[in-house]
């Protein structure tokens, strides 16, 4: 990678980092409001290291470790630095299954949105799949079926990656329906000590933040991008949470555009992983013309 190609892609990761953080970020900010000056202040230090090197560093790696298990774990952190054409060879044969599953789990985050969620309308035809709310499970279903039935004759291996990232989708959502729960407890509740606040919003980030860890592979492979990129896209929300935040929530349609930058991530993956060549910048020029997009219409209904 040249070092144009490794600034798009940092900058693309810490957009799509900072635009799926927003719902989640405002949550925490408004919990922050009700604790004492210190717990805040832990929260937003310790928290910070543990969403940026325990969750946006580790996971990533290990993800990338369980796909490729002959690199070991040094190399799985340098695969895609490695001049090495055998860890070349053996990061290309694992791709395809971790890019559908991956892929999967978007696809069905962004159409869970689409057809269930309560939204500030953005673009026509939004409000008739939000009518339409019953037939997500049976267009999640469909969807999973035919990845299913490409993937037997490509690898039988991304066919258990696609129903993977669907059973993920399906856990991860579940946590976060108790979760959305327990920060409405949070903000309400007077009789919870602020160490439970911190511990509950550490794992409740914790959870909110696969979106942006899976999503960062259809930018990239290489572990160190994704740890910067995340890294600094989770800096930078931590300090939104603590400055801006009531001007962020003017900005009412940057949830439509992570959420569509998040559909289109899972498409590219899903392409990706069938061996359609798709360009290197393509994910992140997307990012930024859909965030864009959102966030200009955004300023214009909140001027």
């Amino acid at each position: 990678m040249n070092i144009l190609s490794i600034l798009l892609t940092i900058f693309g990761l810490s957009l799509f980092e900072i635009v799926s953080s927003i719902d989640n970020a405002i949550i925490n900010a408004e919990v922050l409001a009700k604790m004492g000056h210190m717990a805040r202040r832990w929260f937003l230090f310790w928290g910070l290291l543990f969403a940026v090197f325990v969750i946006r560093g580790l996971l990533p790696w290990l993800i990338v470790w369980l796909a490729v298990p002959s690199l070991g774990p040094i190399g799985a952190l340098t695969a895609s630095f490695n001049a090495d054409p055998l860890v070349g060879q053996a990061v290309a044969h694992a791709a395809p299954v971790l890019l559908v599953g991956g892929g999967t789990f978007l696809v069905f985050l962004f159409l869970n949105w689409l057809f269930l969620e309560p939204k500030n309308y953005g673009l026509v035809g939004e409000k008739f799949f939000y009518r339409q709310g019953v037939w997500f499970f049976g267009t999640a279903s469909i969807i999973l079926s035919i990845l299913v039935w490409l993937s037997l004759d490509t690898d039988p291996k991304m066919a258990f990656g696609a129903v993977l990232g669907s059973t993920a989708y399906f856990v991860v959502h579940g946590f976060r329906e108790n979760a959305e729960k327990k920060e409405q407890e949070l903000m309400t509740e007077g009789n919870i000590s602020d160490l439970s606040k911190v511990i509950y919003l550490m794992v409740i980030d914790a959870t909110f933040s696969l979106d942006g860890v899976l999503g960062a592979f259809a930018f990239t492979l290489a572990v160190p991008l994704i740890l910067i990129g995340n890294g600094l896209g989770a800096l930078i929300v931590r300090q939104l949470t603590v400055t801006n935040i009531d001007r962020i929530k003017k900005y009412v349609y940057l949830e439509n555009g992570a959420m569509y930058s998040i559909g289109c991530l899972g498409v590219i993956m899903i392409l990706e992983s069938f061996q359609i060549g798709i360009p290197s910048w393509l994910s992140p020029i997307l990012t930024f013309g859909i965030v864009g997009w959102f966030f200009f219409k955004s300023h214009r209904l909140s001027v």
